[in-house]
C-alpha cells in the first residue's frame, strides 16, 4: 500500500513547501482521504484514477479541493465521483458548500455520461469498501462530527486519526488490531497554545505524548500529521524533544509504502 500527503503550499519558485494548510492523503494513487488540496496538487496520474473521496469531517482545510476537483473533471467524467462520508458531513456539505450560493449542487447535475457526483454515506463502526480497500470508521474527539479510519488492503493495515483531541475509543479499537503497520496521528498546535488546542479540540506534542500512552502497539510506526503551518518549526522541535521511539513527521509529498 502506498500513501502520499499532497502538498498545499508552494514557495516563490513553485516548489512544494513543508507548510501544510490543507489535508489530502492519496492511497495507491486512486483513493483520496480528505480533499483539502486534491484539485491543486494531485498528479496527472492521480487525477485520472481518483473517483472516490473519503472524508473525515467537513472543516474547510479537509474539503477545500473537493468542489474544484469535481468542477475540473465535470465534462470528462464517464462515472461519478463518489463522496464517502457520514450523514452529518453530507448534510453540512449540502447546506454550506454545494448549495448554489457557494458552489453548484453537483449531485443534481449530469454531463453527457450521467451523474458527476454521488454521496455514499457510511456509519461509524461499520466497515465498508472503497476500491480494493476496507475501511472502518472510528469516532474521534473534534469540534464537529469527525472520524478516523483503520484502512486495509488485504496485506497491510494502517490507521489515521483525522483531527482529534483526547480520545479513548479510538485507541481501544486500534489496540484490538493484530497487524497495524502505521498510525497517522494529528498534532496541530505547539505546547504553549494548549488552551487553544483544548478549545478547538486538537493535540499538542505533550497531549500527543499522553495519548500515545494508551497505544499498545509499540512496534507500530507513528507519523505526525495536520501540523498547523505557522507553528511547524516549534511543533517539530517539541516532538523531537519527546524522544519517543518510532515517532516521526509524515513528510509532505513523500510516498510511503507499507
Amino acid at each position: 500500500m502506498k500513501i502520499q500527503l499532497l502538498p498545499s503550499t508552494f514557495d516563490e519558485n513553485g516548489s512544494a513547501s513543508p507548510r501544510q494548510h490543507l489535508a489530502c492523503f492519496i492511497i495507491d494513487d486512486c483513493v483520496a482521504i480528505d480533499a483539502g488540496s486534491l484539485a491543486m496538487a494531485a498528479s496527472t496520474d492521480q487525477w485520472s484514477q481518483i473517483r472516490d473521496v473519503v472524508l473525515t469531517h467537513a472543516h474547510l482545510d479537509h474539503i477545500a479541493g473537493l468542489p474544484l476537483f469535481i468542477d475540473d473533471l465535470f465534462s470528462t467524467l464517464d462515472a461519478p465521483i463518489f463522496v464517502h462520508a457520514t450523514r452529518e458531513v453530507i448534510e453540512t456539505l449540502e447546506q454550506n458548500i454545494f448549495n448554489w450560493a457557494i458552489y453548484p449542487r453537483f449531485c443534481e447535475l449530469e454531463n453527457v455520461n450521467g451523474a458527476v457526483m454521488k454521496y455514499q454515506p457510511f456509519e461509524i463502526g461499520k466497515e465498508f469498501f472503497v476500491k480494493h480497500l476496507r475501511l472502518k470508521p472510528i469516532s474521534v474527539n473534534h469540534r464537529v462530527p469527525t472520524v478516523g479510519f483503520i484502512i486495509a488492503d488485504g496485506k497491510t493495515t494502517f490507521a489515521i486519526s483525522g483531527d482529534t483531541a483526547e480520545v479513548d475509543g479510538f485507541w481501544q479499537t486500534l489496540n484490538s488490531e493484530e497487524n497495524l503497520s502505521a498510525l497517522l496521528i494529528e498534532c496541530a498546535l505547539p505546547n504553549e497554545l494548549v488552551e487553544l488546542a483544548d478549545a478547538s479540540h486538537h493535540l499538542t506534542p505533550l497531549g500527543l505524548q499522553k495519548e500515545l500512552l494508551k497505544f499498545n502497539r509499540k512496534e507500530c510506526s507513528v507519523y505526525v500529521i495536520n501540523i498547523k503551518p505557522m507553528y511547524r518549526e516549534a511543533i517539530v522541535r517539541q516532538i523531537a524533544e519527546l524522544g519517543i521511539e518510532n515517532l516521526q513527521i509524515l513528510e509532505i509529498g513523500q510516498v510511503y509504502e507499507w
